[in-house]
């Protein structure tokens, strides 16, 4: 399928690429065809990818695997709003953090209060919103980069 998206262009989308969020996002309600999207020529410089809309091209929300910018990740959601994803075993869950990217990178946010949760098996997911009372709405990426890199002495 050919896909236009807000940062890459048109893209040649293979089907099996294409992602099923049956309540879209939050906000997003009425988008429920996306793709995960990322410039393979700085793959190895950043983590984050773009959750992009395949039917509305300025749609394109930046992304992060949270244990890109936290040793433990471990939200509480209760098993019934899984469901909209089939029954995943835990290796087939992707985790997801939608983020903030103002012009000052020091500034830069994710959301750990809402994950967006991917079942690789049946492309389908979901974004909740977790129990955990210490995982915030804007948590400080940069921060905690910066200390995961001086634990690992760079």
């Amino acid at each position: 399928m050919l896909a236009k998206t807000k940062f890459f262009g048109e893209v040649e989308l293979a089907d099996e690429k294409v992602l099923e969020f049956p309540s879209g996002l939050i906000g997003f309600e009425n988008y429920t065809k996306f793709a995960i999207m990322y410039d393979e020529e700085s793959e190895s410089a950043t983590r984050i990818s773009w959750l992009q809309s395949l039917e509305e091209p300025l749609l394109a929300l930046p992304v992060i695997d949270p244990l890109a910018i936290v040793t433990e990740y471990v939200p509480m959601i209760e098993d019934e709003l899984l469901s909209p994803l089939g029954n995943p075993a835990d290796e087939d869950l992707l985790f997801l953090l939608a983020m903030t990217v103002p012009s000052d990178m020091t500034k830069v946010t994710a959301n750990m209060k809402a994950p967006i949760i991917i079942n690789a098996a049946t492309k389908k997911g979901v974004q909740l919103i977790v129990e955990n009372e210490d995982y915030p709405i804007k948590f400080n990426v940069y921060e905690s980069v910066q200390r995961m890199k001086e634990k690992a002495g760079e």
